[in-house]
């Protein structure tokens, strides 16, 4: 398979794609950042706790 074939073949299959629209993307982006802090902070809280309970229990 030559490198040309590849390109076209890529090409081709790119216009099979379904992108999302500009709102969607910039919702699903919002969505992750959200996501993400919000995990953030649970892992955050669950560790201060953690760290805590540690401090009591062996200090």
């Amino acid at each position: 398979m030559g490198i040309i074939n590849y390109f076209k073949e890529t090409k081709t299959e790119m216009s099979h794609v379904n992108w999302p629209s500009r709102e969607q993307t910039i919702r699903f982006t919002v969505l992750v950042i959200l996501t993400s802090v919000a995990v953030a902070a649970v892992l955050g809280i669950a560790d201060f706790v953690f760290s805590k309970l540690l401090t009591l229990l062996f200090h």
